[in-house]
């Protein structure tokens, strides 16, 4: 579907994907995958939201968690610099030793945050270490591959993809062409 770009001034047309109502579907399916393949365990779960978007699908995908495991839920947020990720901090001290961990983020172009983001991790004795993302595309140049993809697109290294929050609801995906 084509829409118009919510800035007024602009009246460039935005390729939507993904709708709020997609999304969400895309999320219910993904976090129903995860509770099955964590389900018989008792260890805790502690999914770690990439700074902004990621923490909003972390939270969306913990809420819709509770309906299919009974394990713990913690919610982490992980602050990094996207393009020189040296210094990644956690938002609380957590021993994830034991634990189940998802790094979730929402879209996944290179890997190259998810495979950062797990640096800090590999200090403890996680039982699993998983990645969840709403869009994946196809340029992967770390060896990062998510786990849980809610939708995985090629497009043109001109096109830059762009997950619509509003709050803490999202409101849809769209692809904008750099070009």
């Amino acid at each position: 579907m084509l829409h118009l770009n919510d800035n007024p001034m602009s009246m460039e047309p935005t390729n939507y994907i993904l709708s709020a109502e997609a999304a969400h579907q895309k999320l219910s399916r993904m976090a129903l995958e995860l509770a099955e393949n964590i389900a018989p365990s008792t260890s805790a779960l502690i999914l770690i939201g990439i700074r902004k978007n990621g923490v909003v699908i972390a939270n969306k995908i913990a809420g819709l968690l509770t309906n299919y495991v009974s394990c713990s839920v913690t919610i982490l947020e992980a602050s990094l610099d996207k393009d020189v990720p040296s210094e990644i901090t956690y938002s609380a001290d957590v021993n994830f030793t034991g634990a189940h961990v998802v790094l979730v983020d929402d879209v996944s172009n290179s890997g190259k945050t998810l495979l950062y983001a797990l640096k800090p991790l590999l200090d403890f004795y996680p039982v699993s270490i998983q990645t969840l993302v709403l869009v994946e595309r196809m340029y992967r140049l770390f060896p990062v591959k998510p786990d849980y993809v809610g939708l995985s697109i090629s497009t043109s290294l001109q096109d830059h993809i762009q997950v619509v929050v509003n709050g803490s609801e999202i409101e849809g995906v769209y692809v904008k062409s750099l070009a």
